[in-house]
């Protein structure tokens, strides 16, 4: 039996003679035997928890920063009315910091035979599967000086997706690709691009692309004109080791290399391509592979959901292994990992060979603005050594990317906010130089 506030105060208030000799409330009870009688009728005649029933509805994902909404009904089975103060419990990451208590926390009252619905707002603050933990339930009599307290598991998921902020760069690089596509008067050659259509001569077109048969048919010279060529494999690999759990401001390396993912993902498979991902460090931790244009960005968005970093090294001779079984053609690998020295010496570069000896490479790296800052901090002695300890680090930095660049591969090194769009602008100039 649980005991309102109200029943405390009529207790001190009705056992004040008495209250030397009852200083607790139960000594109070005690003494005062109209209360206690009217308690015990009023916890007899409060609807039981047991009996009642629960059904969940509503959202099943949401993207990190939206609201999600879930619906709680309860039925009431009982021949007692319901007079309840109900609490839907979730984890502390499903709410804003502070708003978990006015958003968990709801008063209802549900007639015998009836149900109830009762909303649920969340605002989860990370990415995942958030869980419903369990529902409580105080029933309180008539009069509200007792209650019956009672819990009710009623599953329910929330999968909260990567928010994808890198969308808005993609008008732009989609226009970019309509120029490679040949749709405008922009056109482009190498030794990936197909065959698309005649126009007549214009001063600047290279004379290598005349069509001296065409021509030889007709009174103006023509030219061929070419396009990317369409259908090219695309292998993201996502590292998801120990130096992807490093903060770059206020979010995991790891979260801003699967948003370039996505913009990624998104623009090649507008291009035609097929894009496929494996998430890896010393273990397979998710893929998308085989899934259709229309398919593949919401497979990439669920798949990367619930991904973490993991506080391991990666093994680069099973990544590249891995790597290799999934494309056994030639491809475009576009590997998303950090740019650290002896991660990359001693794990990457000796299995490079194999990766770029039947691949295109593309190695993409999250910056730290703060050590630009740095670097450029003077005025003080803190100062002058934080600015010789960054300098050192991006010179580093530098030469490990210099690295990569004389084994072939292709580096984009670029701070949060713009590894997305560079990784994009890369792909799209792979493309317009045929390497793909």
């Amino acid at each position: 039996m649980a005991l309102t506030g109200r029943t405390a105060l009529l207790a001190a208030l009705g056992s004040l003679p008495v209250g030397i000799l009852a200083p607790s409330w139960t000594g109070m009870l005690a003494v005062n035997a109209p209360l206690s009688l009217a308690i015990l009728c009023d916890y007899a005649m409060a609807a039981p928890v047991r009996s009642l029933r629960f059904t969940r509805s509503g959202d099943t994902s949401v993207r990190l920063g939206d609201e999600a909404e879930v619906h709680l009904t309860v039925t009431n089975a009982s021949r007692r009315r319901l007079r309840a103060q109900l609490r839907d419990a979730w984890p502390p990451s499903s709410w804003l910091p502070g708003t978990e208590q006015a958003a968990s926390r709801t008063r209802l009252s549900v007639p015998p035979g009836e149900r109830r619905r009762v909303s649920t707002r969340l605002r989860p603050t990370r990415r995942g599967d958030r869980h419903a933990e369990r529902v409580t339930v105080r029933s309180f009599g008539p009069l509200g000086l007792a209650a019956r307290q009672g819990n009710h598991h009623v599953p329910w998921a929330v999968r909260v997706l990567p928010p994808f902020t890198s969308r808005k760069h993609l008008p732009s690089r989609l226009a970019r690709l309509r120029e490679l596509d040949g749709r405008t008067s922009v056109l482009t050659r190498g030794e990936g691009t197909e065959f698309d259509s005649l126009r007549e001569y214009v001063p600047g077109d290279d004379t290598r692309s005349i069509d001296w048969r065409a021509t030889a048919r007709q009174t103006t010279v023509a030219v061929r004109t070419w396009r990317p060529e369409r259908d090219r494999h695309i292998l993201i690999v996502l590292d998801t080791g120990r130096t992807s759990a490093g903060r770059v401001g206020d979010v995991p390396r790891l979260d801003a290399a699967m948003d370039a993912t996505l913009l990624l993902t998104a623009l090649a498979s507008r291009a035609g391509d097929r894009v496929d991902l494996l998430a890896f460090d010393r273990g397979l931790r998710a893929q998308v592979q085989g899934r259709s244009a229309g398919d593949v960005l919401p497979a990439m968005v669920n798949a990367l959901a619930p991904l973490e970093p993991q506080l391991v090294e990666t093994d680069a001779r099973a990544l590249a292994a891995t790597a290799l079984a999934r494309a056994p053609r030639r491809s475009l690998l576009v590997l998303l990992t950090g740019l650290d020295a002896a991660p990359i010496e001693e794990g990457l570069l000796p299995v490079l060979p194999q990766l770029t000896q039947r691949h295109t490479v593309l190695v993409a790296s999250v910056a730290d603005p703060h050590t630009a800052r740095m670097a450029g901090g003077r005025g003080s002695v803190d100062g002058v050594y934080e600015a010789a300890a960054a300098t050192q680090a991006q010179a580093q930095r530098s030469r490990t990317a210099d690295q990569l660049r004389r084994h072939g591969v292709t580096v984009v090194d670029a701070v949060p906010d713009e590894l997305a769009p560079a990784l994009a602008d890369a792909y799209l100039a792979l493309k317009a130089a045929g390497r793909l």
